[in-house]
Formats: C-alpha cells, sequence, structure tokens
C-alpha cells in the first residue's frame, strides 16, 4: 500500500499495473479489498487505483469526523490522481462508491474518462431515509459493527452465494464505526444526481445484481436512460456485489466496456 497526503487525511490506496487508469471506488461499509478480483483482472492491462476511502480500511478518518460529505471523498481522490499525475480515468463506484463517482464527475467531468455506476442510485435521500442513516450513524458508534454485519451480510451476499460472505463480514466488521458513521451522515445530505447524469459525456456502464434489494434492477434502469451513452448489465445470481459473488461475469462486462473505450481513442 502507498499512501498520499490529502487536506483532511492520509490516504491509503494500492497502486498496479500500467495503462489506462481505472479508478476503483469502494463501496460501505468496505475497504479496496472489496475489488481484489478486478484489482488482479485489470492490472494486466490498466493502471488499476484502488484507495481506502476516508475513514475505511487503513486511511483515517482525519479532520472533520462527524460528518463526510461525498464531496469530500470525490476531492480526496482528486488529490490523489494529481498526486500520481493522472489527468483522467475511468472511474468506477459500487454503491456509495458509485455516488462518490458521479460526485466526482459532477465536480470534475474533464478528469472521468469513463464511468461505471454498478449497484447503485442517483436520487437524493428521502427525509425518511435521512432519519435512518443518522439513526444508523447513533447505532453504529454506539455498538460497533458486528451486529449490523450480522443483520445485512444476506443482502450485501446473496445466501446461494456463500464463497463472497466471509471477506465481505471480515470488511465490514473491521470498519471503523466512526467512519461508518460520518459517511452515513453525509450520504443523507447528498445532492440528486439524475439531472448531471444526462450531462455525462464520456461512455458509461450500469451494472447491477439480478437479486439486489438495495438498488434494485429499476434503479439501474433508471440511471441508464439518463445517461446520454450508456450500457446495462444485469449480473444474474448476485446481490449487492456482484464484482465479488460473480466476478468472472463482472469482469468480462467491465472487460467489454474497457476495450470499447480504447477503440473510442
Amino acid at each position: 500500500m502507498r499512501f498520499t497526503d490529502t487536506l483532511a487525511t492520509r490516504l491509503y490506496f494500492e497502486d498496479r499495473g500500467s495503462g489506462p487508469a481505472l479508478l476503483l471506488v469502494h463501496g460501505h461499509p468496505f475497504d479496496h479489498t472489496m475489488w481484489q478480483p478486478q484489482i488482479d483482472r485489470f492490472s494486466l492491462t490498466h493502471r488499476v487505483i484502488a484507495p481506502d476511502l476516508r475513514g475505511y480500511g487503513i486511511t483515517p478518518l482525519g479532520a472533520m469526523p462527524e460528518v463526510t460529505g461525498l464531496g469530500d471523498f470525490a476531492e480526496d481522490l482528486v488529490t490523489l490522481l494529481d498526486d500520481l499525475g493522472i489527468e483522467e480515468a475511468v472511474v468506477a463506484g459500487l454503491s456509495m462508491g458509485g455516488q462518490i463517482a458521479m460526485e466526482l464527475h459532477r465536480r470534475h467531468p474533464e478528469r472521468v474518462r469513463g464511468l461505471v455506476l454498478a449497484d447503485t442510485f442517483p436520487a437524493a435521500e428521502t427525509e425518511e431515509g435521512k432519519a435512518v442513516r443518522n439513526a444508523m450513524a447513533d447505532r453504529l458508534l454506539k455498538e460497533g459493527m458486528q451486529g449490523y454485519a450480522d443483520e445485512v451480510l444476506d443482502r450485501m451476499v446473496a445466501p446461494y452465494n456463500t464463497h463472497a460472505a466471509p471477506h465481505v463480514h471480515r470488511m465490514m466488521c473491521a470498519t471503523d464505526p466512526a467512519g461508518a458513521a460520518a459517511a452515513l451522515r453525509g450520504r443523507a445530505e447528498r445532492p440528486d444526481y439524475r439531472e448531471s447524469l444526462t450531462t455525462v459525456a464520456v461512455p458509461a456502464l450500469v451494472v447491477v445484481g439480478r437479486d439486489d434489494t438495495y438498488t434494485p434492477v429499476e434503479d439501474a434502469e433508471e440511471m441508464h436512460a439518463l445517461l446520454p451513452d450508456s450500457t446495462l448489465a444485469v449480473i444474474e445470481r448476485a446481490a449487492h456485489l456482484p464484482n465479488l459473488e460473480r466476478p468472472e461475469e463482472f469482469d468480462a462486462v467491465l472487460d467489454s466496456y474497457l476495450r470499447s473505450l480504447v477503440r473510442l481513442n
């Protein structure tokens, strides 16, 4: 692992391979190893950058610890790209990572060579959703991650994909509750990305697990319809983490998309 210093924290990341840059943005409450199959596969053809986001993995929460907005995460990633001398990258995010990718594009569209949105959704939070996220933040600070991880594991990973469950459970349990809580409070106040998706000028890929109950196929279809140039892929027999549950299928879709970007150059 390498690190770069941002305004608020020391951001740790993996940097493997060479070629066009592929920035992998993990979801909540995980770390960069959520992308391990893709790091291994695509570092053969790309320069793969996979950070631990602020307050996750081994990256400390740093300054302003009570709330981490999606803009904070996005600016950390832009600082990372700057420090690595990368002008533009394919930005791929899953769940919260997808919302961070949308925020990065909204702020810095010139840095985005391609956009991959996996198991995520663009709408702003409802008032009910805000209350739920803030209540969960309070709970995690009080109780820690174990109980939450036990409760949601079967929604993160479909019960028939038991091979992926131990890794996912370990990541959730290892997450700093303060980092998870700060991100939950930040996501509660996120903007609506639906309008900005209509301005995406690069090809996009939308991916979703067929059995995802957090971000169902209908959400993916909505994003696909909003994006001017996008491909929609539904991964069968997968829930919220198709890249871990069905890595071969996920990688085939991502590989086809990345190859199409090369042909456009």
